[in-house]
């Protein structure tokens, strides 16, 4: 028995049962071991973890424990807070402490049927030991279609100024899908354990938006990330040979644009690359599977600090992205 029985009905946006050491984990952790560890240290943040439910009560309290206050890059925009998003209306947000304690949630006026989503304090690591109803009662929401948001820091969120502002959380919100966000900062290079992983999960649609890290982090030339794609959207077919995968290839980056990699890779490259392999794909007969291409959704305006969206940018790719995310699920 885990912390975390008492709230598993309401959590979601988890694929993976928790274990004390990784609560709420976004790899499969009984094979993290062939995860690269940058890999392995994102996927222990609940990134897009969060409490759905719907009730007549006036507020919730949660127990809770949190183990860090070190957001590193990120920032406090990695959560430092519970919000409460009801409605479409943020109607409450408080301060997350460090270590033990409990914090009171109001649940605004809206109608009983109306969802209520907890997001959590991510970069401070929380486990939530219980929830109660305060002034009414309170059920979990009735479960969404999943949708496996596989990508990189731009997906996890950087550097939007809270948890709930990350792309993926808008677009989950907008479009009412249960959205587990495997997005890897710094990391999500296509590796063929993610891919394998993500082949085995229950998944109603799954998008693929990475290719950012392969130009810098660990350089790919064009000819690399070509077959890398190929081969990471091979295996997520073996999995899932009907369920629709919307393919996203790489927002704006203008200092990667023109700028070869040591390898001799540009980010367009790349990103021509991804969008070919798609195509091709698509062209064979791939009918469920969608290409969006991101190089021209963002302007230099949009990204924060040279690579990463803000507020603004997060809502353009969460209409871009998510639209065709929703589209895809709605086809099939």
């Amino acid at each position: 028995m885990t912390a975390l029985d008492g709230v598993q009905p309401y959590l979601r946006g988890c694929a993976w049962p928790g274990t004390d050491e990784m609560p709420y984990p976004r790899a499969d952790p009984d094979d993290l071991a062939r995860l690269p560890g940058d890999t392995v240290a994102t996927a222990r943040l609940p990134v897009s973890v969060r409490l759905e439910l719907v009730g007549d009560a006036e507020a919730i309290d949660l127990a809770y424990a949190t183990r860090t206050m070190d957001f590193g890059f990120r920032g406090t925009g990695a959560g430092t807070t519970f919000a409460v998003v009801r409605a479409g209306k943020l109607v409450d947000d408080q301060p997350a402490l460090l270590g033990e304690a409990t914090v009171r949630l109001g649940l605004g006026a809206e109608s009983s049927d109306d969802r209520a989503i907890v997001y959590l304090p991510e970069g401070m690591q929380p486990i939530v030991h219980s929830i109660r109803a305060v002034g009414g009662t309170i059920e979990p929401a009735p479960r969404q279609p999943r949708w496996i948001a596989y990508g990189d820091s731009i997906a996890e969120g950087w550097v939007a100024s809270s948890p709930k502002g990350a792309w993926p959380a808008v677009a989950g919100r907008d479009n009412e899908l249960d959205v587990v966000n495997l997005g890897y900062a710094g990391a999500a290079r296509g590796e063929i354990v993610s891919a394998e992983q993500i082949a085995t999960l229950h998944a109603d649609v799954i998008s693929i938006s990475h290719g950012t890290n392969c130009w810098t982090r660990i350089p790919f030339s064009a000819s690399m990330f070509r077959e890398n794609t190929r081969a990471f959207l091979d295996i997520v077919r073996a999995g899932h040979p009907d369920v629709p995968v919307v393919v996203t290839s790489p927002v704006l980056r203008p200092d990667a644009e023109a700028t070869p990699n040591r390898l001799g890779a540009t980010l367009d490259d790349l990103r021509v690359a991804m969008e070919e392999v798609t195509l091709e794909r698509i062209a064979a007969g791939d009918t469920s599977l969608t290409l969006v291409r991101g190089g021209a959704l963002l302007e230099a305006s949009h990204l924060s600090d040279g690579v990463h969206p803000g507020d603004e940018g997060h809502r353009v790719l969460a209409a871009a992205f998510g639209g065709a995310v929703r589209d895809a699920l709605e086809g099939t």
